[in-house]
């Protein structure tokens, strides 16, 4: 069991890394992509190495994140049922991303849906997650857990209220920022718990 955990935690560490960099990568080799009137996914369609970075960043960050919930985030939380609910929903967010990198925008409705799951899931799961470690006494990281929750939600709260820009590739961005400081930092309590 330790063994998976480190494993887990190891992908989790990795997942974001690989996210960020072929994101950051595609955005860079794209010069007409635009912050405030883009999406992050319309990266994924333009053809060459803009489109190829990106998809390959997307799900390649969503299976070593998949590996992160069933073998360290899973194991974690596994003697608390909110836990084990919590792992299985950020579970299925990362299987949404996967999805995302696999049906780009060319897959309609299936990539709209896809999306929407997994900007959904992430923050849902957060929320019980921090149940969870509440439960478990916790508190440091059931105030860190919300806390990062909150912040996956609110630029969606405030981009769906305010309409502070016509494209979504910042509430994507820092909402994929905030659940990868939490995947990380989570990562790396575990390996410290394991050694």
């Amino acid at each position: 069991m330790p063994k998976r955990q480190s494993i887990g935690a190891a992908t989790g560490i990795l997942a974001p890394i690989i996210a960020f960099t072929c994101i950051l990568g595609a955005i860079k080799s794209y010069s007409q992509f635009s912050w405030t009137n883009n999406a992050l996914s319309d990266l994924g369609i333009v053809h060459g190495l803009t489109g190829t970075l990106f998809n390959f960043g997307l799900y390649t960050c969503g299976v070593f994140a998949l590996a992160f919930a069933v073998l360290g985030l899973f194991s974690y939380l596994e003697k608390n049922w909110v836990g084990k609910i919590g792992a299985a929903v950020f579970a299925a967010a990362t299987i949404a991303l996967i999805c995302i990198g696999i049906f780009n925008e060319s897959f309609t409705p299936t990539h709209y849906l896809v999306s929407v799951a997994f900007f959904v899931l992430l923050p849902v799961s957060l929320f019980i997650i921090t149940a969870a470690f509440a439960i478990k006494n916790q508190v440091r990281m059931a105030v860190f857990t919300i806390l990062i929750a909150i912040g996956a939600a609110i630029p969606w709260i405030l981009y769906f209220t305010l309409h502070y820009v016509s494209g979504v590739a910042i509430p994507e961005f820092i909402s994929g920022v905030t659940g990868a400081i939490w995947v990380v930092t989570l990562s790396y309590k575990i390996l410290k718990t394991e050694n």
